[in-house]
């Protein structure tokens, strides 16, 4: 991806559980040149342990400790650490250890400081590993609620990309019967919105917004549930006397292949976890990616965990994390403060 606007905006990127393979597939995306023609990478972690991960992939480039962004040279061939120096350089590999989860959280702390002051322009971050956030002292159980209570964001949501297909969801990690009670006109509603406002900060002007039905057909008028009766179309009524351009409820088994396939629809708004990851992950298991929206600042992850079964084998597939840095250098660039 090339850089349109000749601005390379800068991305700071959270090294993630240090027992994992965060710091391996940092190092393997900045080993492609490319990265560095859109984009100004920062990575918020540990220098001995990025160090080591250059080591385990046999990566050709070397790593530049620093304290301070004005350090940062950003050249291909020399990844720039904010050292926190916060981790033992003989850190297990593959264990749920207290030290990687507490200072995991302190690389997001950063980067969200980082991102309110203006420093950076968006966030990518390597995976985390709940137990170890917990054993470390950390309350929240993940990433978004850490940048949540962070950034003091109350209205937010998970929004999945891989290839074709974007994908923003009403509910995520509840059970079925409890997602049930999560479908109301007023979340409906204010996913819709996210799902518009994230898109425009993405450079589509007028996106075009799918809601999928919740039950099967869309409920068939009522015969087969109510929730699209009572909640879902009259989120999307109030919708379009918004101006958006949103469709539906539009039946949950052919709302992917129009959007993806005759391509009608730039995003879908889902009802519900595996409503929305199965196609996701069906097309690009290896390349999905996670973003955050309603934060103040651009986030977006790797869509998969730590993976401590192959952490410092030097195997871990890098894609995701490519595509991570990608879609946040894209984001940024296409956002209000572009030109800065």
């Amino acid at each position: 991806m090339k850089n349109n606007s000749g601005r390379r905006p800068l991305i700071g990127i959270t090294m993630g559980d240090g027992a994992g393979v965060g710091p391996e597939i940092i190092v393997k995306a900045l080993t492609d040149k490319e990265t560095y023609d859109y984009c100004r990478p920062l990575i918020i972690g540990d220098k001995g342990i990025m160090e080591r991960a250059v080591s385990v992939v046999k990566a050709p480039v070397t790593v530049s400790g620093i304290s301070d962004i004005s350090e940062a040279r950003f050249i291909f061939g020399t990844l720039d650490v904010l050292d926190l120096a916060n981790l033992p350089a003989d850190l297990p590999f593959s264990r749920v250890d207290g030290r990687a989860g507490k200072a995991a959280y302190e690389f997001i702390e950063r980067a969200v400081k980082m991102a309110l002051d203006g420093e950076i322009d968006a966030i990518a971050t390597a995976p985390l590993n709940k137990e170890a956030l917990s054993q470390g002292g950390c309350k929240y159980p993940g990433h978004t609620e850490i940048l949540a209570a962070l950034s003091g964001t109350k209205d937010y949501a998970m929004m999945l990309v891989s290839g074709p297909l974007k994908v923003i969801h009403v509910c995520t990690h509840v059970s079925m019967r409890k997602a049930c009670d999560l479908i109301t006109k007023e979340r409906v509603l204010r996913i819709i919105k996210l799902a518009g406002e994230t898109l425009r900060k993405m450079g589509i002007t007028s996106p075009r917004i799918a809601v999928a039905g919740f039950n099967a057909h869309s409920g068939e008028g009522g015969l087969f549930g109510t929730e699209e009766i009572n909640e879902i179309i009259p989120a999307i009524e109030e919708s379009l006397k918004l101006g958006l351009a949103v469709t539906g409820p539009v039946p949950p088994d052919t709302v992917f292949y129009r959007a993806v396939i005759k391509k009608e629809f730039d995003i879908v708004v889902v009802m519900y976890h595996d409503q929305g990851h199965i196609p996701i992950k069906l097309l690009g298991f290896e390349t999905g990616v996670n973003v955050t929206v309603g934060l103040p600042f651009i986030r977006t992850s790797v869509d998969h965990g730590t993976a401590f079964d192959i952490a410092g084998k030097g195997i871990a597939d890098s894609r995701s994390m490519s595509e991570a840095i990608r879609l946040a250098a894209t984001m940024a660039d296409a956002g209000p403060d572009k030109g800065k």
